[in-house]
């Protein structure tokens, strides 16, 4: 049998520009307003109206049609089996890199959701809470490596996930802090059986490795039902990264609870010499080795511009 060049292989993805993409909002319209959208954003992560009408508003009406379908298939399915089981939430996984803006597109995703009215409940999670606390890490000789896949408690994740997919009531995701960049003890986030779940992390499409034998490993993507990344060039990213750094200082950096606290005094040239040091010993060996390989795997790709905007959308064929 000849082998065929990946190079010649169709790709699985239909590809739009940002013009295109926007056309397939229709007449859907935008419920969100500037104080919304305010209240949704990242510090750091610039988003506009615009880009929620050009962007999100045609993704939540697609997303919205999924899981109608889903929604639909489930009940198709009950009926065939005779079974009386609740329902199972729609899983929607986002990823990639530090700095990208996923908090933000998560949680647009999550207001737009809201509003139609097959998706009332939608709920919003991201594996920070999912991180080893810090002394673990330390213990472990692994705090540099905080973010990569070794720096997570994989079980708890699969353990939550399947919880949650299972149509369990109540299933509790730990809380994470950005000011002690610590888990918070004793705080949690309670899932309790919505229509659809937002689950948010830099490396939520990363495969495990394969099993032994045949035996039964789960992949975190395994319980997603659509995922996205979000993506941008390499540069842009760590442009991003640094100016964000630069801005904190001033801000969250200043609080006496914050773990990057020492970094407050720094003069501009310090602090962007810290910034680029951390993002090229950590932010970018992770996003090497780790996030990008998981870009394929995705459902869907929004590919940011220098402007922050979204500049082409690509979805996988079904």
């Amino acid at each position: 049998m000849n082998r065929v060049g990946l190079q010649s292989l169709e790709s699985p993805f239909r590809r739009f520009t940002r013009d295109e993409w926007a056309q397939l909002r229709a007449d859907t319209q935008l419920t969100l307003t500037i104080d919304d959208l305010r209240k949704l954003q990242s510090t750091h992560d610039p988003i506009s109206l615009d880009e929620v009408g050009a962007i999100y508003l045609p993704l939540s009406r697609l997303l919205a049609l999924y899981v109608a379908a889903t929604q639909g298939l489930f009940k198709a399915t009950q009926r065939f089996l005779g079974a009386t089981d609740g329902k199972v939430p729609y899983i929607i996984g986002v990823a990639g890199s530090v700095a990208a803006g996923k908090s933000t597109t998560a949680r647009v995703l999550q207001a737009l959701l809201t509003r139609w009215p097959n998706t009332p409940k939608v709920q919003l999670v991201t594996t920070d809470g999912f991180l080893r606390p810090n002394g673990e890490l330390i213990r472990l000789g692994i705090m540099d490596r905080k973010g990569f896949p070794e720096s997570y408690d994989g079980t708890a994740v699969l353990r939550f996930l399947s919880a949650v997919k299972a149509g369990q009531h109540n299933v509790a995701a730990p809380v994470y802090s950005h000011i002690t960049y610590d888990i918070v003890k004793g705080e949690s986030i309670v899932v309790d059986r919505p229509d659809i779940l937002i689950f948010e992390g830099i490396n939520v499409l990363l495969p495990n490795r394969l099993p032994r034998d045949g035996k039964e490993i789960p992949f975190v993507s395994d319980f997603f039902d659509f995922s996205i990344f979000l993506d941008a060039e390499t540069a842009l990213l760590e442009q991003w990264y640094i100016e964000r750094f630069m801005s904190l200082r001033t801000t969250a950096f200043r609080d006496p609870r914050s773990y990057f606290r020492q970094y407050a005094d720094l003069n501009d040239a310090e602090a962007e010499a810290t910034a680029r040091s951390i993002w090229r010993r950590i932010n970018l060996v992770n996003l090497h080795e780790n996030i990008l390989p998981t870009r394929p795997r995705a459902d869907l790709l929004l590919t940011k511009g220098a402007s922050h905007r979204i500049e082409e959308v690509a979805l996988r064929k079904l």
